[in-house]
C-alpha cells in the first residue's frame, strides 16, 4: 500500500485516552533519528468545542470532518458504546474518504463504526473478543475472525482491542518503512516488534502470557536464532525435554499453530527483513532465511506475502525512497 499524505485519527466524545494516544504516538511523532518521518496527522472531531474522556479530563481537537474526508489514512480508535449507531455525519464522511481511495483502520471498537457505515460488508475483520459476539450479530454480512489480532484486507484494516492496536499500527509503520526501522520504533515504545502479515493475511495471536519465560519460551527463541539451520522436530522435542506427540501438543497450545507452520511464519519474516535491509541477492535472502533455495523462497514468499521477493524488494525501496523525500 502506498505511503499516505496524511493521518487523519477520529475523536469523539467519551474517548479512551488510550486508543486515542496510540496512532498519534506511532505516527504522529517524527522520528527522524529512526530512520521515520513524521506524518501530517490532525485529530478530528464532528463537532467543534471540547470533547470529554472517558478519563475524566477534555480535549480540544482542531479539525473537522472535511479534513478527515481528504487524508490518504484514516483511523477511527475505537467508539463509546457499541450499541449506540455513529451519528451519520461521521459515517458519511467514511464513505467519502473511502471512495476517495483513503485507507480505513478501525482500531478495536471502531470496527463497529466501519461496519456500521457499511464498509465491510463481505469482508474480513476483528475487533475486541469481548464484542465479538455482538458484532456477529450485528453485522452478520461481516467475516469476523476474532482470534486474531488485526486483518488487513489491503484498503481496509482492522484490529482486536487494546494492546492489538499497538500491533496494527506497527504493521502499518512497518509497509511503509521496513522492519528494521518499525522495530526501532517498537523498542523506543518499549513494546514487542509484533509478528507482520500481508494484504488479507490474518496474524496469529503472540504466545500467551502464562506461557512465557518457560522452556516453550527459551524454544521459540532459540528457533528464531537457528532459523538459517536445519530444523527437525525430534531436536526441537529433545531440547524442549518432551516427547514428540506431547511436544507438538504442547507448542499447538501455546502459539496456536503448528510447528512448521510457526517456523515458516519466522523465516518469511526473516526474509522480508533481509530484502529491506541487505543487500544480498535472492539466493542469499533463502539461505540466511533457512528455505535453502531460491525456489523454495519464491514459492513460500508469494503465498505469504502475494508478490515474489525480488518485486518485494523493488516496491518496498520505492516506498522507502518516496517517504525519504517527502520527509527532506
Amino acid at each position: 500500500m502506498s505511503v499516505p499524505e496524511r493521518i487523519a485519527v477520529l475523536a469523539f466524545d467519551g474517548i479512551s485516552p488510550f486508543h486515542l494516544s496510540v496512532p498519534c504516538l506511532v505516527f504522529g511523532e517524527n522520528r527522524a533519528e529512526l530512520g521515520v518521518p513524521g506524518w501530517p496527522l490532525a485529530v478530528c472531531s464532528e463537532r467543534r468545542g471540547p470533547l470529554r474522556s472517558s478519563a475524566g479530563f477534555s480535549l480540544q481537537p482542531t479539525h473537522g470532518l472535511r479534513t478527515l474526508e481528504a487524508a490518504g489514512l484514516v483511523i477511527v480508535p475505537s467508539w463509546r458504546d457499541t450499541t449506540e449507531r455513529p451519528p451519520e455525519a461521521v459515517l458519511r464522511a467514511l464513505r467519502r474518504a473511502h471512495e476517495r481511495g483513503a485507507r480505513l483502520v478501525g482500531l478495536c471498537l471502531g470496527a463497529f463504526v466501519l461496519a456500521e457505515a457499511g464498509l465491510l460488508d463481505g469482508r474480513p475483520a476483528t475487533t475486541h473478543w469481548a464484542w465479538a459476539e455482538a458484532f456477529a450479530r450485528r453485522y452478520p454480512r461481516v467475516r469476523l475472525q476474532p482470534e486474531v489480532l488485526y486483518v488487513d484486507d489491503g484498503d481496509i484494516v482492522t484490529s482486536a482491542g487494546t494492546a492489538a492496536s499497538l500491533d496494527c499500527c506497527l504493521h502499518l509503520l512497518r509497509q511503509w518503512v521496513g522492519a528494521a526501522a518499525a522495530n526501532r520504533v517498537a523498542r523506543r515504545l518499549v513494546v514487542a516488534p509484533h509478528r507482520a502479515g500481508g494484504q488479507a493475511q490474518f496474524v496469529d495471536a503472540p504466545l500467551p502470557a502464562s506461557r512465557r519465560g518457560g522452556r516453550m519460551a527459551a524454544l521459540l527463541e532459540w528457533i528464531e536464532a537457528h532459523l538459517a539451520e536445519p530444523i527437525d522436530l525430534d531436536t526441537l522435542a529433545a531440547r524442549a525435554a518432551m516427547s514428540r506427540r506431547h511436544f507438538t501438543r504442547r507448542f499447538r497450545e501455546a502459539t496456536g499453530t503448528t510447528v512448521w507452520q510457526w517456523v515458516l511464519q519466522r523465516r518469511v519474516a526473516r526474509a522480508r527483513a533481509l530484502l529491506e535491509a541487505s543487500e544480498l541477492g535472492i539466493e542469499g535472502v533463502a539461505a540466511e532465511a533457512g528455505f535453502g533455495s531460491a525456489v523454495a523462497l519464491r514459492k513460500a514468499f508469494v503465498a505469504s506475502v502475494g508478490q515474489p521477493p525480488a518485486g518485494y524488494r523493488a516496491a518496498f525501496r520505492g516506498r522507502v525512497d518516496s517517504a525519504v523525500t517527502r520527509r527532506e
